[in-house]
């Protein structure tokens, strides 16, 4: 598909939902000012938007229709709840507009699926965004494995061990629904369950028990069991109920040529780098290790970066919407796995 590039002007976008999530967004937004340009910001909370209209100086709107007639926008970025995204996307779609969102993409696979479609139909981009995948670390990790370091890939773990307490998800109605959030593997460890098929490769089968501790619809712990189509085996332990704070974001690659663990709060200190061959690289492994005082890590301006070069028709997108699938499938099929006790085989649809 052919996509006219923006390449005489800054693009122009706007942030769809000014909550939690969105500071990483303005953040970025502003670090890469000589591209992009924040021409309007649109939440359906009057507060809230009137307090980022004055900090932003530009026009705010309540209604995303309303902005997407009013204003002249090359892009929207979807920090709304993760449940709306998709009739969002498909409304910018519709006036022609480019889209980026936040992750997960959708809560249903046919709602992600629809995303897709509209923005196919369109001509228009679909962006979802990854940003953990731009951290120093899994950059370093994803080379090795791409490079085949590891020889054939045994067994993979992960651990997703952090806190989230009653008053988190009280925070607002949609928290904690199955309608508009999802649980623990879609919402805070969804990053973590991206990293099973883009590094590790296509998965075969998933099996997965969920328990709820917390007052919500959804899932606040679980594990899976996963094999992938290469014959690797692997794991994944998910936990928002660690006492007293966020414990670690780990993962564990053994290979029959190496073995890597990356760990911290998330995936942000490399602890084992073990492999038969060195590499020249290998000695970055010191540098790469990032102290983060937040789970999101600092990868969202890294992630714009590609948004810029793809607008910019100098680059491919790194995880356009078809991608984004790819994980939104493997969670579908853990929650189908836990809710009927099977095991779940992929693709969903053939």
């Amino acid at each position: 598909m052919h996509y006219q590039a923006i390449t005489d002007r800054k693009i122009r976008l706007a942030i769809v939902g000014c909550g939690r999530i969105s500071s990483n967004h303005f953040g970025s937004v502003e670090k890469h000012g000589d591209d992009l340009e924040l021409a309007a910001v649109c939440d359906n909370d009057p507060e809230t938007l009137r307090a980022h209209v004055e900090k932003y100086g530009v026009k705010g709107y309540l209604d995303l229709e309303e902005m997407l007639t009013s204003e002249q926008l090359d892009m929207v970025v979807l920090c709304t709840p993760s449940g709306i995204h998709p009739d969002q996307a498909v409304i910018a779609a519709r006036h022609k507009v480019h889209v980026v969102t936040e992750k997960p993409m959708a809560t249903r696979w046919h709602d992600g699926v629809r995303m897709v479609k509209a923005c196919d139909e369109a001509g228009v981009r679909l962006f979802v965004v990854k940003q953990n995948r731009r951290n120093t670390t899994l950059q370093l990790l994803k080379r090795a494995v791409d490079e085949k370091r590891f020889g054939k890939i045994h067994m993979v773990h992960l651990n997703v061990f952090w806190t989230r307490p009653q008053s988190y998800y009280d925070q607002a109605k949609w928290r904690g629904t199955w309608e508009f959030d999802g649980g623990a593997f879609m919402n805070q460890a969804s990053h973590y369950v991206d990293l099973l098929d883009w590094l590790i490769g296509p998965v075969d089968k998933v099996q997965a028990m969920m328990s709820t501790t917390r007052d919500i619809e959804v899932e606040d712990t679980g594990v899976l069991n996963i094999r992938w189509r290469s014959g690797a085996l692997g794991s994944m332990s998910v936990t928002m109920l660690t006492y007293p704070q966020n414990l670690e974001g780990s993962i564990t690659i053994l290979g029959e040529k190496g073995t890597v663990r990356i760990g911290g709060v998330a995936v942000n200190d490399i602890q084992m780098w073990d492999f038969d061959e060195p590499r020249d690289y290998d000695a970055e492994i010191k540098t790469a290790n990032y102290e983060t005082t937040s789970v999101y890590g600092f990868g969202h301006p890294l992630y714009y970066k590609n948004v810029v070069d793809v607008m910019r028709g100098r680059s491919e997108a790194a995880t356009d919407g078809r991608e984004g699938l790819k994980s939104l499938e493997l969670l579908i099929a853990a929650y189908l796995s836990a809710r009927d006790g099977k095991t779940v085989s992929l693709p969903l649809e053939h």
